[in-house]
């Protein structure tokens, strides 16, 4: 498996199976300059945790292009349809489900956080429930991406209904939790193998460093996979 991050929340995953994309940020991303064509090159899935335009701007256009199928909750497909993505191309679901995607199943789970697309004179878009993504995968680690959250004490459900091995955390504060709170998380909730930190560093109101998510898992055994903008970990 292998991973690259374009800053925030949004993640490649390419495995055996698929080329997946996770909350494609990529136009208007302070973080990540570099546009939307090249993350998007031979993407199978477009997985998208909540309707913030800090995690979907950037999906219509990847989907446009790459003819990739959309994961979602229900509201999110029927938004993006009605901005125009093929009734075809999405495979809709929501907190508890589990879906075939064809090498891999997505269960989507909890997250405690708000989902709401912006619009014209301050209106917002209601878009169902934040949620969590748990990916299973035929020949790589599961792995969970806990979308924007704070702790809550059902991670221990989804730890032993799925147990995760590899771990995307948020950790910036203020929108989510921060480094240390999450660091606990993964400490008392799961037995991750790896855990890479995100949701940090994008803008100056969140935290911008993952040092507290550091010191907070010192002595855990569990390895910390810090990604570089546009880098890839291999896992």
């Amino acid at each position: 498996m292998k991973l690259t991050w374009y800053g925030h929340s949004a993640f490649r995953i390419e495995t055996t199976e698929a080329k997946i994309l996770i909350d494609p940020y990529l136009i208007g991303n302070p973080s990540w300059t570099g546009g939307w064509e090249e993350p998007a090159e031979g993407v199978t899935h477009v997985l998208l945790t909540h309707g913030h335009s800090d995690h979907i701007s950037g999906a219509l256009e990847v989907l446009g292009k790459s003819g990739a199928m959309l994961v979602a909750n229900f509201e999110i497909c029927m938004y993006l349809v009605g901005k125009g993505v093929s009734d075809k191309k999405i495979n809709p679901g929501n907190i508890g489900g589990t879906i075939d995607c064809g090498g891999f199943t997505t269960t989507f789970v909890q997250a405690l956080h708000s989902s709401s697309f912006p619009g014209d004179k301050g209106q917002n878009t209601y878009l169902g429930n934040p949620g969590g993504l748990v990916l299973h995968f035929q020949e790589d680690k599961t792995l969970y991406h806990m979308g924007d959250t704070d702790i809550f004490s059902d991670m221990a459900l989804i730890n032993e209904l799925h147990e995760p091995k590899i771990g995307i955390v948020p950790i910036g504060d203020r929108f989510t939790m921060g480094g240390a709170v999450a660091a606990l998380a993964c400490r008392r909730f799961f037995q991750f193998e790896t855990v890479i930190p995100s949701h940090f560093g994008t803008f100056p109101i969140i935290d911008q460093t993952a040092d507290k998510f550091v010191a907070g898992l010192e002595g855990s055994g569990v390895k910390v996979a810090l990604p570089e903008i546009g880098g890839t970990i291999s896992l």
